[in-house]
């Protein structure tokens, strides 16, 4: 399960993909409109800013804004820069390994080979899914929701 740290990003990181490119938005507005504490806010944001997902800039006009298109934005990015590693298992973890003291062989553990298939399975969807891809998901779902049927080619 990812955290409510990472749901707050996700949030706060598609409200921020349907603002002008480079227009900062600040972040008590961002916690009012997303219902997300702002304390908590400031500290999820700054860990995206350090991850390079988003910029500031400070004094009158100041914000957060995204550093990269939203189609650039993998949730896999996201979710590593607030989670860590997805590794479902500590002797698959690339950042924080650790021999599993149940396993005598690493090469031969049933669960660990198993969790290596679970492992790239949820990397290649969380990495093949953009920022853009989950806004025009949640856009497609309110527009059926409200049955407004989309014509376009």
């Amino acid at each position: 399960m990812i955290s409510k740290k990472t749901k707050y990003a996700l949030k706060a990181l598609i409200n921020l993909a349907g603002q002008p490119i480079g227009e900062p938005v600040l972040i008590a507005d961002l916690a009012r409109n997303e219902n997300i504490p702002k304390k908590f806010l400031e500290f999820i944001l700054l860990s995206l800013r350090k991850g390079g997902v988003l910029q500031s800039k400070v004094g009158k006009g100041g914000g957060y804004y995204l550093s990269l298109p939203p189609s650039k934005i993998s949730i896999g990015m996201v979710v590593r820069i607030l989670e860590g590693d997805l590794a479902p298992v500590q002797c698959l973890s690339v950042t924080n390994y650790e021999h599993c003291e149940e396993c005598q062989d690493e090469m031969t553990c049933g669960i660990r080979l198993v969790m290596i298939d679970v492992n790239k399975a949820l990397s290649d969807v969380l990495d093949n899914l953009s920022l853009a891809d989950m806004v025009e998901r949640s856009a497609a779902a309110s527009k059926k929701r409200e049955n407004i049927v989309d014509y376009s080619i």
